[in-house]
Parts: structure tokens; C-alpha cells; sequence
């Protein structure tokens, strides 16, 4: 059986999703943007975006028991392959010790016009 998770400290989807889906024990989580989960604003430059989207990851990890060091795979997604150097040293931040399988594309446009976004599969 799926259960929906939806993270009340994480910023209100864009659409109509859901924050993540448990499937048995694996986690499928939206795309994170680094919008504010109280103002719903992105914060200007992709290393304070990248921040906040990875708080609203863990805040969704959170909500269904996990962190993470259960992350299995994530895809990032960039405005600009440029950033790629300064969203790892932030990425390392979150992921430390065996890193989760990754997958980082430059991507034409993202939702709101947001320079960074995460989705991940966690695995329990």
C-alpha cells in the first residue's frame, strides 16, 4: 500500500503533488525547490536555493522516519551547469561518508524560475 507524506515544514507544493510517496520502504520524493516553507519566496543566488532546497528535502525525509543517510539516488537539477561547483561543496554538507548515487542535469527552465532543485529515493 502507498502512503502519501506531506511535511508541514516544508514549502506547500506548486502543483498537484504530493510531497512524497512511500512505497513498502522506499520514499519518492518530489522536486524540492528552495522556496521558504513560511513565505513561499526563493531566496536570491543557487547556493542559498540549493540550502533551502536541501532543508526541504530533510524536512520531508523527516515526516516519514528517514534522513539523509537513507538517501539512495538523488537528481539535481540546474538553471546553469556553471553552479555545478558551488552546489557540491553545499551538497557535501547534507551527504557525508558513502554518498548516495546522483544524477545533476542542466535543465532549460525550472518551476517559479528557481535555480536549484532536488528530488531523491530513500530507501528504510
Amino acid at each position: 500500500m502507498n502512503k502519501v507524506i506531506s511535511a508541514k515544514n516544508a514549502p506547500a507544493a506548486v502543483g498537484p503533488y504530493s510531497h512524497a510517496v512511500m512505497g513498502g520502504n522506499v520514499l519518492y520524493t518530489s522536486g524540492q525547490l528552495g522556496l521558504d516553507p513560511v513565505s513561499g519566496a526563493l531566496p536570491e543566488g543557487v547556493e542559498a536555493q540549493a540550502k533551502q532546497a536541501l532543508d526541504n528535502l530533510g524536512a520531508v525525509l523527516k515526516e516519514a522516519g528517514m534522513d539523509y543517510s537513507d538517501v539512495v539516488k538523488t537528481t539535481v537539477f540546474l538553471a546553469n551547469m556553471a553552479d555545478f561547483a558551488a552546489i557540491n561543496a553545499i551538497y557535501a554538507d547534507y551527504f557525508k561518508g558513502d554518498c548516495p548515487a546522483r544524477s545533476c542535469v542542466q535543465v532549460a527552465a525550472l518551476p517559479k524560475a528557481a535555480l536549484f532543485e532536488i528530488e531523491a529515493i530513500a530507501v528504510k
